[in-house]
């Protein structure tokens, strides 16, 4: 249920079409139909009640209609299953129907040079066929002469068909690209769908299933942190608080209670407690599954409805999209984007190069252009002036082929000059590394997170479970006065301790959380739900005691009152009532927060002795503070009585909560992960600054930062808790200001007992500094909840596999399914891989692209015909596009990438290395064509190609040039697989086989081409002898390569570096961009129109008071001020407010009293 958004969706499963509707279900032996349960979870809070109470009794009666049991789940019965699905419907919405391959070739058709291809071959073939008549082919002069031979002259047709042939090519490879893209990225989303497990109780044992597979009916276990998957009615609740901020906008968090709310929608995160759940509604009669039916999210299901359905569509939106007023909309209607939109695509990368693709693409059209313009000139001067000729008509179809020969010229000459390899090679390289990224536990959500990652300058990492092994046992505790370094012997310790001690552990945790006997014989036992509460039932068994029993006592259903665990409280509590009527209430959390809240403590009798402030210091100094430098977490658990009567007030939650007696302080220890050291040695030797930010005390957290390398002796360093840290960072008035910031974060590499919104303003703090020259990339870790907002702010959020809520991977652009901080390190690998990968493709295909558009241009004018061919052409753009971006985007990481610093947000795509590399193999190539262009017939003594008429068959003199040129480019792309100029460039060649095969693969069609190739690719054979020399020239850029690698770079000052990053002035726009998120398509043109309206609306109103203005020539500035006024409301609404002038004569204008005459806005 990932990513819902894109579904088509049918409302009602196809059984229930029809009339009768009601019956089947009857008879399908359920109380209830589809259509009831529907209307129900359409109720809120006591309306929803009071239905239940009129149709069903009571909760139970509705369970009873569904034949579940509250306790026992569903029998796990796969007739009884199937029947629910059959008429209630599965829990998946249908998602959108993917693009088929014929839609994705029209998509590949509408490239614009393809086009003008396709129309020049198109007339090309036509004027072939249209023979002249014969006697007049004198009068049109030497055009036509040279097609001596009749089979020639008929092959006209060739060079168009070939033409069209290898546009076909071209369309086919991009289109087969594009669907195996999506393809991957469909199986990514279905992977992540799937890892989505459950909680359900079935057959009386809670088991974890996919939620593909809940059925209505289905007992659900709800916790902090999940997604719901299907709509409920919650049957039994503790403290539960649910965040329905995706259907309803409402931030607040709502309580949702069986006696005032009991019902639960899809797609809402629980925030605080738990519960269990009747699941009533799924897949599309869930409340998210109306809604995506409501957007129309299906294309129409058929094409009568889709008309229909636009109708709908836009009336939806219209309601989705109030108009805003002055002030206040805006921020309300950004959060709501920032609910639902999903992150934006366009990395830094990718705008890198596009802006590096406009460029090249201007550049190739002017030369096009020109080419054209002078073959033309050249051919009309020399026909029509030199040899004084006179237009006739029967020769225009000659002259018309002489002009379509040159654009066809033109157009090639544009072609190989656009670089559309680049997007191509972005995705392989992107779709590349995802996939073997997946086999180093990261699943990447979002594409361009994988780039970025290459870019990262700070890493904000969790403690638990990221950089610790996240499994947790007490090793060290506190109880009776005396301090065991181990686990006591139970029989030393006072019974009535003991039994308030394992009493506390058992019941205040959550009863989800247990330990299991091991997977296999001598292996561990097996810890599920909250690990700090595993140490803490693991200690329970250490000291030879069961909690199963005291559980099975007291179920959950009986606990009296719960305030589970969140950041905020640190501390949880539950409340029981004892058999005498009174009640007891368990409280355990950070010892710190919780001993503050004790007023005495048991002795080592097992009686209550006060404890003191003055007492409270000397434990923390005596026995926390040591706990935690030996890197423990300390848990206090503490407990309280009360008398049955007054009944406390439990809402008063400060009050109950204090005044407790403390049984015990345990230190739980949570061991570093072993290959945590070593991959933060990593980092930092690749400039990455590791930061951790828990929530522990700040002892605990410097001994493991220190265990880590995170803190290095010697090194100046900040650890601060959070609470210090907002004083630092705020002024008198409590805001926070980005100077104070900038002077704790460079130095700060701990923040302890710090809450998520700290971890927030940290990364913010960290992006939006500026007192270092580049613009810091942060990368955030989160499991929780709370989490959500640092890891959306952040550059990269990495949510844990294993450990994280499924808010948090909702949050998140990689999954860590290993929940490791080294798999981190192998993400900066890939990212920094995915960089380099394309800066090769580009080396390489600027090389290319600059000398094969200088030898069509030159050639073109100096000798009136491309000396490479329209099919050449396409053919070096095939090699150079598609190929050359497989073989270079697919080359795999080395550990050499972790040795420099990293590039930054602004670095250019192409560094002076390269523009060295680019330059020096264009030279070489230039002067190489050039030679054999203008004396290659005499150093081989064959026939010169030059002037050659029209439909002449192939020389070999251009065979050859042809032949090196493509020779030359296949060695050159050895030389672009290393781009800081390395001199060992065959440096781990064979460790990727993609390369080898390709450059293999194209040498061989090559030598096919060429001997066999004839007619249609312009190629006449040619002998060994003739070869070997091509194969010499080619040979000789390797050679030329390490003469190049020898020029120092410095020296070269006059290199520009090109494919900046977005400069100043632009980035600001970009980061409004990105905060804003894209807008839907629809979206934006909900926006234009308003915008349209607003702005007709305005020049009427202008125009109204102007004109009202001179009757009463009265002032005009009020006219003026009230159109202000209505122009911020613009500015409102979007960022675009054009200014419309109203400037007014100036006699006029004195009138109005404005005496300058100025222009208004």
């Amino acid at each position: 249920m990932g990513d819902l958004a894109n579904s088509a969706v049918e409302v009602y499963p196809k059984k229930q079409r029809g009339g009768g509707g009601g019956e089947p279900n009857h008879a399908g032996g359920f109380g209830c139909t589809l259509e009831e349960l529907r209307n129900l979870m359409e109720l809120r809070g006591a309306d929803a009640l009071q239905k239940i109470e009129d149709c069903y009794g009571d909760i139970n009666g509705l369970c009873y209609r569904l034949k579940t049991s509250t306790n026992e789940g569903l029998s796990n019965n796969p007739v009884d299953l199937e029947k629910r699905r059959q008429i209630y419907g599965k829990n998946f919405i249908p998602p959108k129907k993917a693009k088929t391959f014929l839609q994705l070739v029209w998509e590949a058709l509408q490239d614009v040079t393809l086009i003008i291809l396709e129309i020049a071959a198109i007339i090309s073939l036509g004027l072939s066929f249209y023979q002249p008549p014969g006697e007049e082919t004198e009068v049109c002069g030497n055009v036509a002469a040279g097609a001596e031979d009749e089979g020639e002259a008929e092959a006209g047709w060739i060079e168009g068909a070939a033409i069209l042939l290898s546009v076909i090519c071209v369309v086919l490879v991009t289109a087969f690209n594009d669907w195996s893209k999506e393809k991957q990225f469909r199986g990514l989303q279905s992977r992540i769908e799937q890892e989505q497990k459950f909680t359900v109780i079935r057959n009386g044992n809670v088991i974890q299933i996919p939620v593909a597979e809940l059925v209505v009916g289905d007992i659900a276990q709800v916790k902090y942190g999940d997604l719901l998957p299907a709509d409920g009615v919650l049957i039994q609740g503790n403290d539960l608080k649910i965040d329905e901020s995706s259907l309803t906008g409402e931030s607040d968090h709502v309580r949702k209670s069986v006696e005032k709310d009991p019902m639960l929608l899809s797609g809402t995160h629980v925030m605080e407690g738990s519960g269990r759940m009747l699941v009533t509604a799924v897949g599309v009669n869930s409340q998210t599954g109306i809604i995506f039916t409501l957007l129309g999210a299906g294309e129409g299901e058929e094409e009568k409805k889709d008309k229909k359905a636009k109708k709908q569509d836009g009336a939806v939106a219209m309601e989705m999209q109030p108009l805003k007023s002055a002030e206040g909309g805006e921020v309300e209607e950004r959060e709501k984007k920032k609910a639902s939109v999903p992150k934006k695509e366009k990395s830094v990368l990718q705008g890198k190069l596009t802006k590096l693709a406009v460029q090249i693409g201007k550049a190739g059209l002017v030369m096009s252009a020109i080419t054209v313009i002078i073959l033309v000139l050249y051919f009309v001067i020399e026909t029509f002036v030199i040899d004084g000729r006179v237009w006739i008509a029967e020769c225009t179809p000659v002259y018309v082929q002489y002009f379509v020969k040159f654009f066809i010229i033109g157009v090639t000459v544009l072609v190989v000059a656009v670089p559309e390899g680049l997007p191509l090679a972005v995705t392989i390289s992107l779709a590349y590394s995802v996939k073997k990224m997946m086999k180093d536990n990261n699943l990447v959500r979002h594409l361009d997170a994988c780039e970025t990652m290459g870019n990262a300058t700070a890493i904000c990492s969790d403690k638990t479970g990221t950089l610790t092994t996240n499994r947790m046992t007490v090793v060290q505790s506190y109880i009776g006065d005396t301090r065991h370094k181990e686990v006591p012997d139970p029989n030393a310790l006072n019974p009535k301790t003991l039994e308030l001690l394992i009493g506390a552990i058992a019941l205040n945790s959550a009863y989800t959380t247990k330990i299991l006997p091991p997977d296999k014989e001598g292996g561990l036992p097996k810890q599920v739900g909250n690990k700090t509460e595993c140490a803490l039932l693991g200690f329970v068994l250490d000291l030879k005691r069961d909690y199963q029993p005291i559980r099975e006592q007291i179920p959950e259903e009986k606990l009296y009152k719960v305030y589970t665990f969140n950041s905020v409280r640190k501390s949880m509590s539950t409340v029981i009532r004892m058999p005498d009527g009174g009640f007891r209430l368990y409280s355990k959390g950070a010892s710190e927060i919780l001993l503050k809240k004790c007023s005495s403590i048991l002795n080592s009798n097992g009686e209550a002795r006060s404890f003191r402030p003055r007492d409270r210091d000397e434990m923390v100094k005596k026995v926390i503070e040591p706990m935690a430098c030996d890197g423990l977490r300390t848990i206090c658990i503490a407990y309280r009585d009360f008398p049955s009567v007054p009944e406390p007030d439990w809402e008063n939650e400060n009050e109950i909560v204090s005044d407790l007696i403390c049984i015990a302080v345990v230190g739980i220890e949570d061991p570093v992960r072993p290959e945590v050291p070593e991959a933060i040695r990593k980092c930092q030797r690749a400039g990455i600054t590791v930061r951790m930010v828990t929530g522990d005390n700040i002892n605990t957290a410097r001994a493991i930062a220190a265990k880590c390398g995170i803190i290095q002796a010697g090194e100046e360093f900040l650890c601060l808790e959070g609470k210090e840290f907002n004083r630092r960072i705020r002024n008198e008035k409590g805001e926070i200001e980005q100077e104070r910031i900038d002077k704790i974060w460079p130095k700060l590499r701990v923040l302890a007992r710090s809450s998520p919104t700290d971890k927030h303003t940290l990364v913010k703090g960290i992006i939006d500094s500026s007192i270092v020259e580049q613009r810091q990339v942060v990368a955030v870790t989160g499991d929780g909840t709370n989490d959500g907002p640092a890891l959306k702010k952040a550059d990269v959020g990495f949510a844990m596999g294993i450990a994280g809520t499924d808010v948090a991977k909702e949050a998140s652009d990689i999954i860590l399914t290993d929940d490791n901080f080294s798999s981190i390190v192998k993400a900066v690998m890939w990212g920094r891989n995915v960089y380099d990968s394309i800066s090769k493709f580009l080396q390489f295909q600027l090389t290319v692209n600059v000398v094969a558009v200088i030898v069509a241009f030159t050639g073109a004018c100096i000798t009136q015909d491309s000396p490479l061919k329209a099919v050449q052409m396409l053919w070096v753009n095939l090699i150079m596009d598609t190929f050359a971006s497989l073989a270079l985007a697919t080359e795999p990481p080395t550990e050499a990438l972790l040795l420099r610093k990293p590039y930054g947000r602004n670095k250019p795509l192409i560094s002076r290395t390269m523009m060295k590399n680019i330059l020096g193999h264009g030279v070489y190539q230039l002067t190489v064509i050039f030679s054999l262009l203008f004396i290659g017939e005499k150093i081989f003594d064959i026939d010169s190609g030059r002037n050659a008429p029209l439909h002449s068959p192939p020389s070999e003199h251009y065979t050859i040039i042809f032949n090196t040129f493509v020779l030359m480019q296949l060695f050159n792309e050895i030389n672009a697989r290393k781009i800081h100029g390395e001199r060992n460039v065959f440096d781990g060649i064979f460790s990727n086989p993609i390369f080898c095969s390709i450059v293999l693969g194209t040498f061989g069609v090559q030598i096919v081409i060429v001997q066999f190739g004839g007619k249609p690719f312009s190629c006449a054979p040619l002998n060994v002898e003739q070869w070997l020399w091509c194969l010499f020239v080619g040979v000789g850029e390797l050679l030329w390569g390490q003469v190049i690698a020898t020029v120092p770079t410095s020296h070269l000052k006059c290199l520009k570096e090109a494919g900046h990053g977005p400069g100043k002035d632009e980035i600001t726009d970009e980061e409004l961009a990105e905060d804003e998120e894209e807008i839907d398509h629809a979206e934006r043109e909900l926006r234009r129109g308003q915008i349209l309206w607003f702005r007709g609306l305005n020049r009427i109103q202008t125009q109204m008071e102007v004109v009202s203005t001179f009757k009463r020539s009265g002032s005009f500035q009020g006219a003026v001020r009230r159109r202000s006024s209505v122009l911020s409301q613009l500015h409102d609404v979007t960022n675009i407010s054009t200014p419309t002038h109203v400037v007014l004569s100036a006699n006029a204008t004195s009138s109005a009293g404005n005496p300058s005459g100025e222009s208004l806005p």
